[in-house]
């Protein structure tokens, strides 16, 4: 497929209006909408290269064991701390995400949503780098300023997707971009993996490495976003649904999506159950590995890679079959596999079997997470991408407060059995599919067409 641009094309130039359907003569081979090359599909996919390092390094692996076992070393209310920060940094999102995306939609300011965030997410990674022993406030307030704009982000990269894959296409283009960012994860883990081994052969502390991975975690985020600033061009503005105050923005969203759009309703319900599960595996694998199946750091570590090589595998190649099968039979068929890892992680009593349920969630987090934003994509009426995968998001950060701090209460309820914590984790992944199951897509498709915006604005060409 030859890019279908001139090279020296602006790149804050507006993004045409979307025309045609499934069927554009002419046009059926390619999965991306009319206009759209190559090299633009690729600096989104390089968004989701860039910030999977920050989740990686900062959200899962380093940051994270750094603050409790260091920044608050000594304090038994270390890691309830450093959850409640995180939880209120999701909470912030939740409230927030909804009026900017209603607000990039009206004036055309995705590329500026997506700048400010981005730059917000980098010097506050930075910023973790002036953390150390002792500084419990200011890597608190850093690590939730990084947070919250590294999710406001993510709805924002996402809100692009409509404008460049045709809904028969989504599911393949929203897998690329997911599978090239487990890629950044691991490239960013093995860095930070590679200067810690480094750093403790010649004698130093983490005090004395950290400051270095995070600064080097910030600097990898920047360069790799640039080509979404580049190339990545405006999608089409909305019809000036201007946004008003943040709570009654939220409120009136979800009238509306009662009101007209019932199955997107559903979806986010179910995005909302599956995701819960999601975060427990995300948050607390490691957790589970060691207590339970007695793994040491290094075992821990290989478990992250194999985990992210399994979700990109499955990102990559479930699109595929999700744009060929449909999106909810696609999302189905991962939710069961969602079941089944629960099954066998749970009795799991040699490292054989845990390593198979580690495999399988891999690849059921790839397709799971790929799917969900694909479907919104689908589902998201023209001309207001940035609002709806707003929505999206408030259903992502609520299930990422819900899902670790359920399996938290359910350890500290049963005196600490992880098994049953997390056999527990799998009722989020059965209400998702019983809540899918109530989904009419025909029918959201429709809703979707009837509730899009009449009239696009065009956005200037840069220069003009």
């Amino acid at each position: 497929m030859s890019d279908s641009r001139d090279i020296s094309e602006p790149a804050a130039g507006p993004r045409p209006a979307p025309s045609g359907g499934p069927g554009d003569a002419g046009c059926a081979a390619s999965p991306l909408r009319p206009g759209v090359g190559r090299r633009e599909v690729w600096s989104w996919a390089m968004y989701d290269f860039a910030n999977s390092g920050y989740t990686t390094v900062v959200l899962t692996t380093v940051f994270n064991a750094y603050f409790v076992g260091v920044v608050a070393a000594g304090k038994s209310w270390g890691t309830l701390a450093l959850t409640a920060a995180l939880s209120s940094s999701y909470l912030v999102v939740m409230l927030w995400m909804p009026g900017l995306g209603a607000r990039a939609d009206a004036r055309a300011g995705h590329r500026r949503l997506l700048f400010l965030s981005t730059a917000g997410c980098v010097l506050a990674t930075a910023a973790l780098a002036s953390v150390g022993p002792g500084d419990i406030v200011r890597g608190l307030l850093w690590l939730a300023l990084s947070n919250v704009c590294y999710c406001i982000g993510e709805s924002a990269v996402a809100s692009f997707l409509p404008g460049l894959a045709r809904p028969e296409s989504m599911g393949r283009v929203s897998g690329w971009g997911w599978s090239f960012g487990y890629f950044g994860g691991m490239l960013a883990l093995g860095l930070a993996l590679w200067v810690a081994a480094t750093a403790e052969s010649g004698g130093l502390a983490a005090q004395d490495y950290v400051p270095w991975i995070m600064g080097m975690t910030a600097a990898l985020f920047a360069v790799s976003a640039l080509p979404a600033f580049l190339w990545l061009r405006e999608p089409v503005a909305g019809a000036g649904r201007e946004p008003v105050a943040m709570l009654a923005q939220l409120r009136a969203a979800w009238r509306e999506t009662r009101r007209d759009f019932p199955d997107f309703r559903r979806l986010l319900m179910c995005i909302a159950c599956y995701q819960a599960g999601i975060a427990v595996v995300i948050t607390l694998s490691a957790v589970y590995a060691t207590e339970v199946m007695g793994f040491g750091m290094q075992q821990t570590m290989l478990l992250v890679f194999l985990v992210n090589i399994g979700a990109a595998v499955g990102a990559f190649s479930f699109g595929y079959l999700q744009d060929r099968i449909g999106h909810r039979k696609a999302l189905a068929l991962t939710l069961l596999g969602w079941i089944a890892m629960v099954l066998l992680a749970v009795s799991a009593r040699s490292l054989a079997v845990f390593w198979s349920a580690a495999a399988l969630a891999g690849l059921c987090m790839g397709t799971s997470q790929s799917a969900g934003r694909a479907m919104v994509g689908v589902l998201a009426p023209a001309g207001r991408p940035a609002e709806f995968f707003a929505l999206w998001t408030f259903a992502v950060q609520l299930a990422a407060v819900v899902g670790p701090l359920s399996y938290g209460v359910l350890v500290w309820v049963t005196e600490g059995n992880h098994r049953a914590a997390l056999l527990a984790t799998g009722l989020f992944f059965l209400a998702g599919l019983a809540l899918l199951r109530r989904l009419d897509f025909e029918r959201g498709l429709r809703a979707r067409d009837a509730g899009a915006a009449p009239a696009p604005l065009r956005g200037r060409a840069s220069g003009a």
